[in-house]
This record gives structure tokens, sequence and C-alpha cells, in this order.
């Protein structure tokens, strides 16, 4: 292992630990992605002894300023490129109403078995007499080789102890491609309802490493067979199964949705437009019918759909800030350039999306081709060859029109000034008879045009110019 702490960080560490005579050991992820070849620029130290201690006298050494955390018993700096954390060796016992663990001081033995995944507990030693050598109790390494996510101890007693690591397990396994151990798997399914202790930011923050893996759909297939999705997401748990009357059924909308995820994950890495192809159906169960003659309808899914993002955002502390507005517009209007693309598109059309959609349009274009998850090659053809021909008319209208993040050729305070009126009634109604006559090809979408439309309809609603308002 010597090869791979090549990092001059890594001497000076190890000299300092022969000169104060403590033992210090690298450890954790940083070790596990050494062997996956993943790169890494955090790492975590154990000390046999008093970590903070050691940490101040590294951080001397380097002339860097380090960051004590008492309360953790832990200390950070920075050097170079690299994120450095030092702990003391510790033991942990935990109460069953929190996660929180009474710490004792302890070995490199005790501090491996409170890791949460044999992967997780390998180290590396920094001490002279064995530099560079690997200590792996739990045959971590072995479990790399056999892409197996496995709990250290008893499964059942590790994820009650802290049950966030149910979801980092959940997380590890669609981060890296692994499969969970069968003990592991059943001790989640046991001990999911322990989640709840769990903070929901907590949970969150490893719900959003999980849509950033490189096939999200694979964590979540785990945390619905868990059951843990529906303890914290119901609502898109309840997505799942398929209906049937006289014969007809509709498709499971759970595994349409875990299919536009994976789709929509090869093509960006925007959070936000994931969670969009995560949420773009969730109106579908609420909004569910079945009418005769034509089998199973989901009419206004989008509406409801849109309507219930802000309240999913605040259940599972996402931000309330234009990100959600993002996801939220994109969920009301991902049907429309799929109605376009099924339709003779007319320039009206366009126009009003453009104007809907402004400067997420391409995002919704992407949203709309990742959500065509059938099978059939003709008609995946067909789909993708009608957006195409969309995104080019999107774009020949967008040239011409300009009605893209669309401002108003005549402003509200030149309708009050020409007629002589205050904000009010009259203004809205003349304002929105000229932005759906620009939209709807009426007139240009230019200032003479549109003043020459303002007269007339003021007229026609019993007002008068009083000032002349220059084009």
């Amino acid at each position: 292992m010597k090869q791979h702490l090549q990092h001059p960080v890594f001497s000076i560490i190890a000299q300092m630990a022969a000169e104060k005579q403590m033992k210090v050991f690298v450890i954790g992820g940083y070790v596990r992605d050494l062997f996956l070849q993943r790169p890494s620029k955090d790492i975590d130290l154990v000390v046999l002894g008093n970590g903070i201690d050691f940490a101040e006298t590294i951080a001397q050494k380097l002339k860097v300023k380090v960051a004590v955390f008492k309360n953790f018993g832990t200390a950070s700096l920075k050097y170079q490129n690299l994120g450095l954390e030092f702990v003391g060796a510790r033991k942990e016992s935990y109460r069953t109403e929190s996660r929180k663990p009474i710490v004792e001081d302890g070995t490199l033995e005790d501090d491996q078995n409170r890791r949460d995944f044999t992967i997780n507990a390998m180290a590396i030693s920094l001490n002279p007499e064995n530099f560079g050598g690997l200590i792996d109790p739990f045959d971590g390494l072995a479990d790399l080789e056999k892409k197996l996510i496995r709990t250290p101890l008893n499964p059942a007693i590790t994820f009650s102890d802290d049950p966030l690591r149910m979801m980092r397990a959940v997380r590890f396994a669609a981060q890296l491609g692994f499969n969970i151990d069968p003990a592991a798997l059943e001790a989640i399914k046991n001990t999911r309802e322990r989640i709840k202790i769990i903070s929901q930011e907590r949970i969150t923050d490893e719900l959003n490493k999980i849509i950033l893996s490189p096939k999200p759909s694979v964590g979540f297939k785990i945390l619905f067979e868990t059951g843990l999705l529906q303890i914290f997401f119901p609502q898109l748990d309840a997505m799942h199964g398929i209906e049937y009357i006289s014969g007809k059924g509709h498709k499971d909308n759970f595994y349409h949705t875990l299919q536009v995820l994976d789709n929509i994950a090869q093509n960006t890495p925007d959070l936000w437009l994931r969670w969009a192809a995560i949420l773009h159906d969730i109106g579908k169960p609420a909004t569910k019918r079945f009418e005769t003659g034509h089998g199973w309808t989901f009419h206004g899914h989008e509406d409801r759909g849109a309507r219930m993002v802000p309240k999913i955002f605040a259940q599972l502390k996402l931000p309330l800030n234009e990100k959600m507005k993002l996801v939220q517009k994109l969920v009301q209007l991902h049907m429309r350039p799929i109605v376009l693309a099924q339709e003779i598109i007319t320039d009206s059309a366009l126009r009003r999306l453009l104007f809907d959609a402004g400067e997420d349009t391409e995002s919704l274009m992407l949203l709309c081709n990742a959500d065509v998850t059938t099978k059939n090659e003709y008609k995946i053809k067909k789909y993708r060859n009608n957006f195409e021909l969309v995104k080019q008319k999107l774009k020949d209208v967008e040239e011409r029109d300009q009605i893209r993040n669309w401002q108003p050729p005549i402003t509200g305070e030149d309708i009050m000034l020409a007629f002589g009126i205050k904000a009010g009634r009259e203004v809205g109604l003349i304002k929105s008879s000229i932005r759906e006559a620009i939209l709807e090809g009426e007139i240009s979408n230019s200032r003479p045009e549109a003043l020459k439309l303002m007269i007339e309809k003021g007229e026609d609603i019993g007002l008068k110019v009083v000032v002349e308002i220059q084009d």
C-alpha cells in the first residue's frame, strides 16, 4: 500500500506520530476509494490518543489553520488540495431513543467495530513498523471485490444504533453499483421504522446523493422494497401498482418514473432536473379515473402535480426557492411538448410554450425526451423525430418573434399615461389583449403595432387618449 501514500502529507504525519510516540491510521472512505481507484480528497485519520492535540501539532508543522470541534472530538484542516480530519480512536454505545452515541476512548479495533460497513472499516498504518500496511479485520477488501455492502457487526444492531446507516447502505449501492448483503437488507426491512428518529434534513441529504448517482433507480428500488420510501416519501410510494378494470390496466407509474429518472440522469447531472423527473407524474394517483370506452385517464395530473410540489419540498426539507419553482414549472408544463409532438403544430401553440417556459425551454425538452419510456422501437423513433421537429420549430419561432423571456412592448405605465387612468381593471384588460394578439400572431411583437392595438382596445371600453405615446 506504500505506493498509494506518495503525497508528502502522509510522511509528515508519520514522522510526527513517531516523534510523539502515537499511533495514526488512515481509515474509511479514502482507503475504500484507493482500491476502487476513485478520486478522493477527504482523508479521515484515527489517532490512538488525543486527535485534536495531534491535529493542532500537524497544523503548526504544515503552517495551516485548524478547525476544532470539541463536541465531536474532531479537528480538521486543509492542506494543498486535501481535506484532513483527525479523531481519537473511540468506542460507542447507543440508547434506543437517539442516534447520538455515548463515546469513550478506544482502540483501533473499537474504532473499526463502530464503522458502518466493512468497505469503510479498512485502515492503513502510518506508523514506522508497518507504514502502508492494511488492517482489514472484516474482509472489506474481499467485499469490494464482490461488490457487496455488508456491516462489520450484526446488521440489526448496526442499523438500530444509527438508522441513517440504512440510507447510507442504499446510497453506496446506488453510487458504486454494489449489492446489499441479504442479511443487511433483511435488517433494513425489520428496522425501517427506526428511520423516524433521524432528522429529515439528514435523510434528504442521503436521498439527494442517491438521485445524483449514475443510475438512481438502483437506490429507489431498494428504498421501495425495504419499506423505507413509504415512511418518508409516501407520495412516490403511492405511484406503485397497476389496477385493472374490464381487463384494462394502466402502466405502473412508479417504475415508469424511475425509468424517466434514469433517462434524464444520462443527459444531465443537474439535481433539480432529476427532481423534476421524479415528480413529473406525482399527480397521477390523485387524478386516476376509469372511463368506459376510453380506459384509464389522468386528466389534469400535471396541474395537480405542480400544486403538490411545494408541499413535498417542504415535507422533505428541500429549498423553497427558485429551485422549487423550476421543478414546479417543469411538472406543470411537461405534457405540452408531448401534445405538440402528436399534433399539427401551430405557431400560436409554439409561441405560448416559449412564453410559458422561457429560459427553461431546453430543460423542459430534456424532461420530455426522458419521458419516452416505451419499449416499442417504432414509437420511440416517432416520438423522438416529432420532438426534434418541435425543437426546430421552437427555434424558428423564437428567432422570428423573440417570445422567450418576453417583455411586453407596452407597459402598464404606458397605458395609464396614454388614457390618463390609474392602475386597475382597464389596464389589465388592455395588457392581456395585447399579449394574446402577439401570441396568436395577430400583430407582430413590436411597439408600433402594440400601440395601435392599445388605442383600439382602449376606445372599445370607452377610454380616450389624452397623451400620445411615442413608438
